[in-house]
């Protein structure tokens, strides 16, 4: 699992970091709220764990701000406000469950788990992916980067969508076959290869850097830090 952690505070930012790793999942830290802003709005995470009072943007604002952009990562604000109305305040700003500081560990560990398993059986429809300056529009079925229109055939826009909403992780072949062109069996031709060397050619080519990777005998990977 890949967590976004905002914490400004470091003794705990390390405590809660360390204990996710310790239980094997992946942790990207924001010490601040315009820092966890751009990491939300530009990597995918499976959840984020948000501290309520940040320096630069309050936890609230952050959380309303990607919300607003129609961003459904599950959320969970941690907070040492511990009143109701403090709390009726965090969930109707978007998130998904508020835990009060202290807090012991295996609780936050369990409220994260439920969280992302909710979330991977009910994944809720998405309008709009965001990698980088790389946007996918799904309902207009519109491709831009850095503001700038790419034209996309359907089968590179289902293979586009699928890498972005695993970005920074490493999607195989077996995986693209039967999520993008829903075989259950390798049909022993080079179409995957083909389709990626077309999709860079429109979202790479021309642009400061490209952003789809292969991964030599694993597969392939987008980022916006490739």
């Amino acid at each position: 699992m890949k967590i976004l952690l905002v914490e400004d505070e470091p003794t705990v930012a390390r405590f809660i970091e360390d204990g996710l790793v310790e239980h094997g999942h992946t942790v990207e830290h924001a010490n601040n709220g315009s820092q966890g802003l751009s990491l939300a709005t530009s990597q995918n995470y499976d959840v984020v764990i948000l501290d309520r009072m940040l320096p630069e943007m309050d936890g609230i604002e952050v959380l309303e701000t990607y919300r607003s952009q129609g961003l459904t990562t599950p959320t969970l604000i941690l907070s040492a406000k511990n009143k109701v109305d403090d709390k009726v305040k965090g969930l109707r700003a978007g998130a998904d469950d508020y835990l009060t500081k202290p807090f012991a560990f295996e609780e936050l560990l369990a409220r994260v788990e439920i969280l992302a398993s909710r979330s991977a059986n009910n994944t809720p429809s998405q309008t709009h992916i965001t990698l980088g300056e790389l946007h996918l529009d799904l309902i207009n079925r519109q491709v831009t980067r850095n503001n700038t229109v790419i034209e996309l055939q359907s089968k590179e826009f289902k293979l586009l969508e699928y890498l972005m909403l695993n970005a920074g992780k490493i999607v195989t072949r077996t995986m693209l076959l039967e999520k993008v062109w829903e075989y259950n069996f390798d049909p022993q031709t080079n179409v995957i290869d083909v389709h990626i060397s077309r999709l860079r050619n429109k979202i790479d080519k021309g642009f400061d850097h490209p952003m789809i990777e292969t991964i030599r005998g694993a597969g392939y990977m987008i980022s916006s830090r490739t």
